[in-house]
């Protein structure tokens, strides 16, 4: 993970923080894959729906201003020409905002299925444990 300034929140916790974000406006079936133990592309994907490209481009901004807040620059983006997914790349977290029908066609959850699946009650008891 890039990031410009020092900070002590574990990758986990950043991951925990763009999903939290996400449904902070007001993303649909937001999930974070511990793809760390299956992959080297990034330790976590955050994945999740936006009902219209400015749902879209509301919660990618919104991510990305947090993370810009506390020195972590993006080390890529993409997207759709319909603005209708967009991916970040912070290194070791990848945030995946979808429409509904780009997620289903994509089936992120269903390719990366063999990594674990954390829903917001599992990235909740892991932060209440590990403080």
């Amino acid at each position: 993970m890039t990031q410009t300034q020092s900070n002590t929140q574990s990758t986990f916790e950043l991951a925990v923080l763009a999903a939290n974000l996400a449904e902070s406006k007001k993303a649909m079936d937001v999930v974070i894959l511990d793809t760390g133990t299956v992959s080297y592309l990034a330790d976590y994907f955050v994945i999740c729906s936006g009902e219209s490209t400015a749902q879209i481009r509301a919660i990618t901004d919104e991510i990305d201003r947090a993370f810009k807040r506390m020195g972590y620059n993006r080390m890529g983006v993409e997207q759709d020409k319909s603005n209708r997914w967009c991916l970040l790349d912070y290194g070791d977290i990848i945030v995946h905002v979808m429409h509904p029908q780009e997620r289903q066609f994509y089936q992120l959850e269903h390719f990366w299925s063999h990594a674990n699946v954390l829903t917001p009650t599992h990235w909740a008891q892991r932060l209440s444990e590990a403080s």
